[in-house]
């Protein structure tokens, strides 16, 4: 065999040893079918885990936490009046945030947001290289998914929710639009000063709705999701507001990109620094009463409790903020700052509630109810556990007027009607026994309605109530609004004696305003509640309701009323103001509560002032409270009133009454009664009692501290007198004169007498027996 032969031998063997020979070490593992084999079939498990994924994963409800949402009161002019809620959120639907606005939130996080299916990879990888280089945690994921972790998943950082996050991103593109992912993402993002949505945020970082936002205002908050703390000017080191300021440029130079501004747009934009943050306006002070009562009225309109204090509500109320700042300034000027409790024990009793009303609209447009939470949790201003006493009198003579009735001589009851006007003349015609004192025990001639309107005489209206028939009279102030639960038909209910909160009788003196449409003092104007993006508004009464009282009638009564003022007892505090007024002072038993109920053309105002103790809110007396004697509706209710009304009007003066009548103070007055008035056909016979005199008071008011006369009138000789509209002849055959108008005696309840003679307390001349 040669050598060839011999190679060719080797070789062979050689091959053939090296097909016998076993592999060893990593080559015996990896060979590249192998490892195609092992990716493909990775690839396959990793597809048919995320499509099993994808089929278990349903999109869940959101979570709790995302939907939670402050209630948002709101001023008449849209400023925030406070926030109630468990959270800063308030959900607003995309038709209230510009365009351009939403553009913002799209050009920083997201521009491939409209196009785009849910999930973006190349985001999620310049999500954690943006992280790692310190320029915030966010920016990571498409909106689709930032939305969905704040929505509907937790905030943790694990594969498994990772997992969860990019299914459901995947599905919720699916399920809705992408305007609905958008609203949803700017609703729930958290922007640092602990607002969550775009409205809170809008308010906590410029003071404005979302609606108002400009771009440049946009692109800070769309920039500020990145790093919420690190990026709020008011915090912010120099790098973190180098920081923002460059993401918002970068937001702005997105928009040009997209098309969304022009260049010379971009060119025109400031960097918008935010307002310094403030404390989250809530419940104090006024604002107390004012929401609560709010809320109370929602709930009687139908709106369910549970839903109202789930969040999510905007109320706007009809508090117009001068307004209200000026009476809390007028209550303070000219009550609060003269009561010195620590000295006088009296004044710690002293309680005042009061309500303005709008009378062309029924909104209620200030309001004060006590102290604030937690000093004093009863609302004064919705209260009606207190007398409205005197301030009732002007419903009797609507009464009268508006069911024609007469007197029990058969003359029609108007303000011109001559009535007896006697210290405890016994009513005639009532079921009851019935003769109740006048203030101070003053007796007064025969008078006409519209003097006895000024000078608050009791026993003119208890008659004029028996003339009408208390049922009539009950009937009428319940049309005109107030409480027919609180109202016992008998003779006293005349006086004022039912219980009536300065709401109410706003709303009844309003309707007098209105020229008889019935006026519902209300609180709410409009009422909204955002749900899942969409709004959803309250269905509310309108305040001012239908003709309760003929136009004749209540611009009767408002003539009337005018009288109190510039004649009555009323005159002191408010005489000599720069707008015309009209109303009503009211002082109820012991004391206890003193009123004035007055109004402009275009305002009124209800003040009560009530005793109340401290140690269990039993009612007290007011007398020595400011360190004077006797509390009176002439005093300080009148004060507030007239202090308050001038600061609302503000340069103007309110107008004119436009009045359809020609009787009461606001008319020329009607000549004096002579000494013969008509004497009825049929006389009804004078009731057996004592003869009284009928004295012509002697002194005029003086302007005391308390607004009472400094002394009663001297009475002149006289037998005893008819009941009404008579001439009476004394023992001696002289003819007595009815008709005097006297003038003493100013004031609206005060000292009555008790079987026993001796001087009780009766305020509203309702004598305290026992």
């Amino acid at each position: 065999m040669g050598r060839a032969d011999a190679r060719r031998a080797r070789q062979g063997s050689a091959r053939r040893a090296g097909k016998n020979t076993k592999k060893s070490g990593i080559g015996r593992f990896f060979t590249w079918k192998k490892v195609l084999g092992t990716v493909l079939g990775a690839c396959l498990l990793g597809i048919v885990g995320f499509i099993g994924l994808y089929l278990y994963v349903d999109v869940p409800a959101g979570n709790k936490q995302a939907k939670l949402q402050s209630n948002v009161f709101k001023y008449a002019d849209g400023s925030v009046m406070a926030r109630v809620g468990q959270i800063n959120r308030e959900t607003v639907p995309l038709s209230r945030i510009p365009k351009a606005v939403q553009h913002t939130f799209v050009a920083a996080e997201n521009k491939t947001f409209y196009n785009d299916s849910g999930v973006d990879l190349k985001g999620t990888l310049r999500g954690v290289i943006n992280t790692l280089s310190g320029k915030g945690k966010q920016g990571g994921s498409t909106i689709t998914q930032q939305y969905v972790k704040n929505y509907y998943l937790s905030q943790e950082q694990t594969v498994s929710r990772k997992l969860q996050e990019i299914v459901i991103s995947l599905k919720v593109d699916q399920k809705f639009s992408k305007d609905e992912i958008l609203a949803g993402y700017i609703n729930t993002s958290f922007y640092g000063r602990g607002a969550y949505g775009i409205q809170a945020a809008a308010q906590a970082y410029y003071g404005v709705d979302s609606d108002k936002l400009t771009v440049a205002q946009g692109a800070y908050l769309a920039s500020l999701l990145q790093a919420p703390n690190q990026y709020d000017w008011a915090i912010a080191s120099d790098a973190g507001k180098k920081l923002v300021q460059e993401r918002w440029a970068y937001t702005l130079n997105n928009m040009v990109e997209m098309k969304w501004i022009t260049p010379q747009e971009r060119a025109q934009q400031k960097f918008p620094v935010p307002k310094p943050p403030k404390p989250l306006p809530g419940l104090s002070g006024q604002a107390s009463y004012i929401i609560d009562a709010a809320k109370k009225e929602l709930f009687a309109h139908g709106v369910d409790e549970n839903e109202f204090e789930a969040g999510g509500w905007t109320v706007t109320l009809g508090i117009e903020k001068n307004r209200q700042k000026a009476l809390e300034e007028s209550v303070k000027r000219k009550l609060t700052d003269d009561l010195e409790p620590g000295q006088r024990p009296v004044d710690r009793d002293v309680q005042l509630g009061a309500t303005s009303v709008d009378p062309k609209t029924g909104y209620v447009v200030a309001l004060y109810g006590g102290a604030g939470y937690p000093k004093h949790y009863t609302n004064n201003a919705t209260r009606s556990d207190y007398q409205p006493a005197s301030t009732f009198k002007p419903l009797i003579l609507a009464s009268a007027m508006e069911n024609h009735a007469v007197t029990k001589g058969g003359i029609p009851i108007n303000p011109n009607t001559i009535y007896d006007g006697r210290n405890r003349r016994p009513v005639v015609g009532g079921t009851t026994p019935f003769a109740p004192p006048n203030e101070d025990e003053v007796s007064y001639g025969k008078i006409s309605a519209q003097v006895a309107m000024n000078n608050s005489v009791n026993s003119v209206f208890a008659q004029m109530g028996a003339d009408v028939g208390l049922d009539q009279v009950k009937k009428t102030a319940v049309s005109l609004g107030m409480d027919g639960a609180k109202m016992d038909v008998q003779p006293a209910m005349t006086l004022g004696t039912m219980g009536a909160s300065p709401l109410q009788m706003a709303g009844a003196y309003a309707t007098f305003d209105n020229h008889g449409l019935k006026v519902t003092p209300s609180l709410v104007k409009k009422a909204v509640h955002t749900q899942d993006g969409t709004d959803k508004e309250v269905d509310l009464k309108n305040p001012i309701g239908e003709q309760v009282l003929s136009r004749t009638t209540a611009d009767t009564v408002t003539s009337v009323l005018t009288g109190v003022v510039n004649d009555g007892t009323a005159s002191e505090a408010v005489k000599n103001t720069d707008y015309k007024a009209a109303g009503k002072t009211g002082t109820s038993d012991d004391n206890k509560s003193a009123w004035f109920v007055g109004y402009t053309p275009n305002l009124v105002t209800a003040v009560g002032m009530f005793g109340e103790s401290p140690n269990g809110g039993t009612q007290v007396t007011l007398k020595g409270a400011g360190g004077g004697g006797r509390v009176n509706g002439g005093g300080y209710p009148a004060r507030v009133w007239a202090d308050y009304t001038q600061a609302a009007l503000g340069d103007g003066t309110g107008g004119d009454f436009d009045l359809e009548t020609d009787m009461g103070a606001a008319a020329p007055p009607p000549p004096s009664p002579t000494a013969t008035p008509t004497v009825p056909a049929t006389p009804t016979p004078t009731p057996t009692h004592s003869a009284t005199t009928s004295p012509t008071p002697t002194t005029s008011p003086s302007d005391t501290a308390s607004g009472r006369p400094s002394g009663r009138p001297t009475p002149t000789g006289g037998g005893s007198t008819p009941p009404d509209g008579g001439t009476g002849g004394n023992p001696g055959g002289n003819t007595g004169t009815g008709g005097n108008t006297g003038t003493g005696g100013t004031g609206d309840g005060g000292t009555g007498g008790n079987p026993g003679g001796n001087t009780g307390n009766g305020s509203n001349g309702l004598p305290n027996f026992g």
